[in-house]
């Protein structure tokens, strides 16, 4: 059967680091001054590029690994450093918010990678996909990850009107919030990792 607690589980993890709410100013910030077809076009080809990069590292992770002579509680301490830096980033406000640039197609860089498709999400799809036993853990882990792509493609799509329904306050706010539950993830991150190691996993 479907698993719908796996399903929550990994999408709300990647509703947090890669942060819709969070990315709607600096979706508006890098496509502005261009007419609302370009700016649904590219925000169409920012969710594309996130969601090829990430199943890339979906299907192939574990050889990655292997060839890398990675352990999975190595990648799990690395793995949960990368999100402490990242909730850092969203509880201070300092995360980099990249200015526009005419010159270069800006929805596939820096909004598809390394903003949408960066290191935490690449390497939480690493480890739910590596987790997930049987073709059922399998679709539910799978279904969640294109429904987040779904979601961001949403929100950048009708950025200009969620900015004016929750105002620059709630972005702020939303943004806040998930700082602090993803320093939590970080952190569970990193000790399943350490007791990884002290068992002998991976």
């Amino acid at each position: 059967m479907f698993d719908i607690t796996l399903f929550g589980s990994v999408f709300f993890t990647l509703f947090v680091i890669m942060d819709p709410p969070g990315i709607t100013p600096i979706f508006l910030a890098l496509t502005s001054g261009r007419a609302g077809k370009v700016q649904r076009r590219m925000a169409w080809q920012a969710a594309s590029v996130a969601f090829g990069v990430i199943t890339v590292f979906g299907i192939c992770g574990q050889q990655i690994l292997d060839y890398l002579h990675v352990s999975v509680p190595a990648l799990r301490v690395a793995g949960g450093l990368l999100l402490l830096l990242i909730a850092l980033d969203l509880l201070t406000g300092k995360a980099d918010e990249p200015t526009q640039t005419k010159d270069v197609n800006v929805a596939l860089v820096p909004l598809g990678m390394p903003l949408l498709a960066g290191p935490g999400a690449i390497v939480t799809v690493i480890l739910a996909v590596q987790k997930a036993h049987g073709v059922d853990e399998q679709a539910s882990v799978w279904s969640a990850i294109i429904a987040m792509h779904v979601v961001l493609w949403l929100v950048m799509r009708y950025s200009l009107a969620i900015i004016r329904l929750i105002k620059e306050g709630g972005v702020v706010l939303v943004t806040r919030l998930s700082g602090m539950l993803l320093s939590a993830i970080a952190v569970q991150s990193v000790a399943n990792g350490i007791f990884g190691f002290i068992h002998g996993d991976g």
